[in-house]
């Protein structure tokens, strides 16, 4: 790194942008500052969006941005303007949907767009480029050059392009008017799609790259009790065999826990290494909702591990969780993770040796550039493994292998991400009972309440003391699922009360009250070429899904309509994109589920130590991952809406509902559990 240079991004805190900072390109953050500068010099803005862990990123970097003759070529023709893509998915989402426009391919990291000076709209894009012309690409320096003279000579063809470029992601938005009335029919066809598309070999989709697709994992668990029993069987099956495989492959990560983004591979052997919040977060509820429904124990030591790697290598001291570890390290990508076969031989005991061997493959030939990546061979019968060597043998390994050099850790910490993460952990927590699990799920959900949460609105990005960004859709929506499941493990009218609050500024913010549903960013937000509203999954869950799926919980929990209101209409507003493309849809779709099929909701009232027990016994003979318990001290006081309803009574009551039919509340123990087996509401 040259440090002689010093841009405008040295006073970002973005990880990824500051890793800029000292590069010769004059780089801007997106500002009002770079885009009047844009528009004074009337040069086209060469606008870069990457993130911190990304590999290519760090190629392209090294070999262009940190070059003086492409830098010099850069700062001459272009305002360069550098964007994290984790700190603002607005621009990430209109870009890559125009960048797919202009290309016919779907996009990616570093992503490279030259946008008009005066207007932000796009009329060239790529990804990657190398320096100089290979892989089928041009030259980057090239590349500029010709660009330049294009911008210089045919600007009228340029912005006859880019109206058709406004009109196209206009189009992207359009809402696809349907004349169906909402069914279950999509759901069904969505099981239908993904099992045509599913490899029962290896579990997920077939081909490679494989990704996790954790909201795709989260619906297919979600239709446990569907009342289609064959789509419900092909549903877990699917989830659970994609689960399984996952975990015995090299996307995990053996010795420390925790999984990487992807597998290069259709095995899930070789993975991209790096090891992302957002996936974890969403993998710990996976597992933890498959633990719940399966009650397979081998899914267990998954949870612990992946769990105790996210409080370990990920949670801040003040509570929030980082966002990322790179998939490099020193400068090769997945060196911290692989094994030449005599460090193997020479650190673990003959015996512990022997047993490590035959489980993970060492006697294969190596599998990555000449070393080996830990994967579990034969996951088949493990039953005669002596797992204390195994054990001793893995403690062994990672005692060494934390004394390598690390990858970088982004350290930033985002709202909607820490919220995936707070969900998860909770699941783990009320799937194996470790009480470490809910402590560090409280210390984030309280870092986020007190530090990105201002005069009754949220922030998206927190880093060195500074709470930057006006919040997402996603923000909202994931911190309130999470706050939801945070009351399902303890209950705190604290966060009750917030849970109110994020609802009203979703509500208030983000609704839109002509045509329903979401928009991804706030009324009063920046103004930008495009004002997105999606319903479709992407790598993490779609915000409009977790939005209905949420409001339909607080308004059972709390009786207040409108939130029931703009879930339904919500629902209808995605009708048309939902049965163009119902695969594409998994989360709303389990909103959906939920939508016609309310899950059951049991409030508990009575002393701490026996609503403990009704809640324990209840969660066991159910286990079932879409009954929502809230075991509510008497101690608890000013319960909102229809929660004050559900009075304590001089013994433990519970109050059972399942939309807005209830139960006669039971007082005897016995009788609830006996009537839970029964399952129907009567």
């Amino acid at each position: 790194m040259n440090t002689k240079n010093t841009n405008k991004l040295i006073n970002e805190t973005s990880p990824y942008l500051l890793q800029h900072a000292h590069n010769p390109v004059d780089w801007y953050p997106w500002s009002d500052e770079s885009l009047a500068l844009a528009k004074q010099l009337e040069k086209p803005i060469l606008l870069s969006i990457g993130y911190s862990a990304c590999h290519w990123c760090h190629v392209m970097a090294h070999e262009s941005f940190e070059d003086n003759a492409t830098a010099e070529l850069m700062n001459k023709s272009f305002v360069n303007i550098k964007v994290d893509r984790e700190e603002r998915p607005d621009l990430e989402k209109i870009y890559q949907t125009a960048h797919q426009l202009l290309t016919q391919n779907s996009g990616g990291w570093p992503l490279t767009m030259i946008l008009t000076h005066d207007d932000q709209v796009p009329f060239f894009g790529g990804t990657y480029f190398p320096p100089e012309p290979r892989f089928g690409l041009p030259g980057f320096k090239e590349l500029l050059v010709r660009i330049v003279d294009m911008y210089q000579s045919q600007l009228p063809a340029i912005r006859k392009q880019n109206t058709s470029m406004l009109v196209a992601l206009e189009k992207t938005q359009e809402l696809q008017t349907s004349e169906s009335s909402l069914s279950i029919a999509p759901i069904i066809k969505a099981v239908q799609d993904m099992k045509h598309h599913f490899d029962p070999i290896n579990g997920g989709h077939t081909g490679a790259p494989k990704f996790p697709q954790s909201p795709t994992q989260e619906f297919l668990l979600s239709l446990n009790d569907f009342e289609n029993a064959d789509a419900a069987s092909i549903a877990i099956k699917m989830a659970s065999l994609t689960l399984k495989k996952m975990a015995n492959g090299g996307i995990y990560d053996h010795l420390g826990g925790g999984f990487c983004r992807y597998s290069v591979d259709q095995h899930w052997l070789i993975p991209h290494f790096e090891k992302m919040l957002y996936d974890n977060g969403q993998l710990l509820a996976n597992y933890s909702h498959a633990l719940t429904i399966t009650n397979d124990s081998s899914l267990d030591s998954i949870i612990i591990e992946s769990a105790d790697w996210m409080i370990r290598e990920l949670q801040s001291p003040d509570g929030g969780y980082y966002s990322s570890l790179d998939a490099d390290s020193e400068g090769e990508e997945g060196k911290f993770y692989a094994w030449h076969h005599d460090e193997l031989k020479t650190t673990l005991t003959p015996e512990e040796y022997e047993t490590f061997s035959d489980y993970y493959g060492l006697n294969d030939p190596p599998n990555f550039e000449g070393k080996w990546h830990l994967h579990n061979r034969e996951p088949g019968d493990n039953s005669n493994v002596n797992n204390e060597l195994l054990s001793s043998a893995k403690a062994r390994l990672l005692g060494i292998r934390n004394q390598r050099i690390w990858p970088g850790r982004d350290e930033k910490i985002l709202t909607s991400w820490n919220a995936l993460g707070i969900k998860g952990m909770v699941l783990a927590y009320l799937s194996t009972g470790d009480e470490r699990y809910f402590q560090s799920a409280s210390r984030a959900m309280t870092f986020i309440y007190q530090h990105m949460w201002q005069e009754n609105r949220l922030f998206a990005s927190y880093k060195d003391g500074k709470v930057h960004l006006n919040a997402y859709l996603d923000d909202y929506a994931f911190l309130l699922d999470a706050i939801l499941t945070l009351l399902t493990a303890h209950w705190d009218n604290k966060w009750i009360a917030f849970a109110e609050a994020l609802s009203s500024v979703l509500l208030e913010q983000f609704y839109d009250e002509e045509y329903g549903g979401f928009f991804f960013t706030s009324h009063d937000h920046e103004t930008l070429i495009q004002r997105r509203k999606d319903f479709m999954d992407d790598a993490t869950p779609s915000g409009n899904g977790i939005a209905v799926n949420a409001l339909l919980r607080m308004g059972h929990l709390t009786g207040n309509q409108s939130y029931l209101a703009a879930a339904e209409s919500t629902l209808k507003a995605a009708w048309g994109s939902i049965e163009s493309m119902p695969v594409s849809h998994a989360t709303i779709l389990a909103a959906l589920a939920d939508f016609y099929h309310p899950p059951r909701q049991i409030i508990i009232r009575g002393t701490e130590n026996e609503i403990s027990d009704w809640k324990s016994q209840c969660f066991n003979v159910l286990r079932d991952s879409r009954t929502q318990i809230y075991a509510i001290s008497n101690d608890w006081h000013d319960l909102p809406g229809l929660l004050e309803k559900r009075q304590k009574m001089e013994n433990t009551v519970a109050y059972v509902c399942e939309g807005n039919t209830c139960k006669t509340p039971f007082t005897n123990l016995e009788q609830l559990i006996s009537d839970l087996k029964h399952c129907e509401i009567k």
